[in-house]
């Protein structure tokens, strides 16, 4: 592997460049930034039920959609599929029929995700335990697209390090911050033009919350230190000590690591600034 150093306030951190696809990196992929059992893991009563982890579950009912994340262990459906066509499944939303997967996955932004990275998640993926859990099929009052872009050849990412590059990868392809924090339109996610300005509603067994503004604006991000922001993050704990509420995987970004912190809140802070929608 590559490796160089750079200085961020006095503390050094490597930067890195992938060889090649890991178990390891996919792992650190999955289980942390990228959060798949967010959305993938059925909740119970005390939080995620890692005994079926990443079994599927609903992610979002509301007048336009009854949205289910559909378990993605190898005991699923998805063990006839090629590493190939789930990597295409993931990063393009197609499926090996020809079908296209609906939101809330956020295939926009997953479209960057890197050869090496999204190789890895798969690779991971397999090692799951089987779930025998089942989901319905998700409907949508709305037509979905016939695909999200042309296909897809080959997609490199950022050299790894705490910087804004690698902060702006980790905040959209991996861990779809800038999916969840733009105001949506007709269309879904408005990123020319309300970038990080948020309002979006999630529904869910705590009620209505509303995806804040992450933008430099004071209505955003402006009033927070970094280290309150990174604490935000990894807690869900803002400074007056009051508790945020789901769905953001706060547990999922705890395990992150300090270089990768720290550089998505060096990408935030370059977010241009915006008043709430």
């Amino acid at each position: 592997m590559q490796k160089l150093l750079i200085a961020i306030s006095a503390v050094y951190f490597p930067i890195t460049a992938l060889a090649e696809p890991s178990l390891e990196r996919g792992k650190y992929l999955v289980r942390g930034p990228a959060a798949c059992g967010n959305c993938h893991t059925p909740q119970g009563p005390n939080g995620p039920d890692m005994s079926n982890e990443l079994g599927g579950m609903m992610v979002e009912k509301n007048d336009m959609m009854e949205a289910w994340a559909v378990n993605i262990t190898p005991g699923s459906r998805v063990a006839g599929w090629s590493d190939e066509e789930l990597a295409r499944a993931i990063r393009e939303g197609i499926r090996p029929d020809g079908t296209v997967i609906g939101p809330p996955m956020p295939i926009g932004l997953y479209r960057g995700l890197s050869d090496e990275d999204l190789m890895s998640m798969v690779m991971f993926l397999r090692t799951i335990p089987d779930s025998s859990n089942s989901t319905p099929v998700s409907t949508y009052g709305f037509p979905l697209p016939p695909n999200y872009g042309p296909p897809i050849d080959s997609v490199s990412a950022p050299l790894q390090g705490a910087t804004v590059e690698y902060g702006e990868y980790l905040a959209g392809p991996v861990a779809h911050c800038t999916e969840c924090h733009t105001t949506f339109g007709p269309k879904g996610p408005m990123f020319d033009t309300h970038l990080g300005a948020g309002g979006f509603e999630f529904h869910g067994p705590w009620g209505v919350s509303v995806a804040p503004n992450i933008t430099s604006h004071e209505d955003g991000l402006a009033g927070y230190s970094d280290e309150e922001l990174k604490t935000m993050i990894v807690s869900g704990k803002r400074p007056s000590g009051t508790q945020m509420l789901p769905p953001m995987g706060y547990a999922y970004y705890a395990t992150m690591s300090p270089e990768d912190l720290e550089a998505i809140v060096m990408y935030l802070r370059t977010i241009p600034p915006l008043p709430d929608p």
